[in-house]
């Protein structure tokens, strides 16, 4: 008998250019072989130059999708994305808290790659305070981290420690801390745990096609852990098919700013 494909569900923002939100969530999840879902919270109009609107889901209409996905479908992991506004975090956190069995990989996007806003301030507090106790890992960059605690963005290996081991204490099983943000020729993430810390090492590519990276690796990783992979290893796969993805990312031609990465890198000729 075959093995059962995993169901993912993403619960994040639209990007009509396709290279962040549900979209990249979506690819994401199928070339991971997992089935992918998606629960939208917001729908943006945007374009690999940056965001020029944003448009929020109803927060009742967030939570009945989300209801109705649970109510007819096993769900194997959850990838949760851009948010926005409080009540919408107050609406996941809700409806999630009645499902508590499959993992959460909690993205918390607050910046897009052009600047533009994507959390309003006083849903800062309502995602640390619902969303990340319900996180089966926490998966902020540098800029995110700083933001939701308060403190100055990290600039170096033993700052992203420390800050990784005090956003665990938030209530989140695990913390990756991203350091895609930090100067030189390496890109290290730190896995903080209660057993302890890990690095994940990583090259930098350069190239301007990075849209979508965060949403892409935290929904690998959410695919990972859904077919039953332990955090570490997920981590570690994920990491790998986003370095294979902005290595390849060239092979595409779509717009002039920051490019998506090539998600089916390993299945396209």
């Amino acid at each position: 008998m075959a093995e059962t494909i995993a169901n993912i569900l993403s619960i994040a923002g639209s990007d009509p250019s396709g290279g962040a939100g549900v979209q990249a969530d979506l690819k994401t999840f199928a070339a991971r072989g997992a089935y992918g879902m998606a629960v939208l919270t917001a729908l943006t109009a945007q374009n690999t130059q940056g965001v020029s609107g944003v448009h929020l889901v109803p927060p009742a209409f967030v939570a009945a999708q989300i209801a109705d996905v649970f109510g007819d479908i096993r769900v194997d992991a959850v990838k949760i994305g851009m948010i926005a506004s409080a009540d919408i975090a107050e609406a996941v956190a809700g409806a999630l808290s009645r499902h508590r069995g499959p993992p959460v990989v909690l993205d918390p996007v607050m910046v897009a790659k052009g600047g533009a806003s994507l959390l309003a301030r006083e849903a800062v507090e309502a995602l640390t305070r619902r969303l990340l106790p319900l996180a089966t890992v926490l998966t902020p960059n540098l800029p995110e981290a700083a933001a939701l605690l308060g403190e100055p963005e990290a600039a170096d290996r033993a700052a992203m420690e420390g800050q990784a081991k005090r956003l665990l204490a938030l209530g989140p099983k695990a913390v990756l801390l991203k350091g895609g943000h930090l100067p030189g020729g390496e890109s290290p993430d730190v896995l903080a745990t209660p057993d302890g810390v890990r690095w994940h090492e990583g090259v930098r590519v350069l190239t301007r096609n990075t849209h979508g990276t965060g949403c892409s690796l935290s929904s690998a990783i959410a695919a990972e852990l859904g077919k039953g992979r332990p955090l570490a290893e997920a981590v570690a796969a994920a990491k790998s098919f986003i370095a294979g993805a902005v290595r390849s990312s060239d092979a595409l031609a779509v717009g002039s700013g920051h490019g998506p990465l090539h998600h089916f890198h390993a299945l396209w000729a």
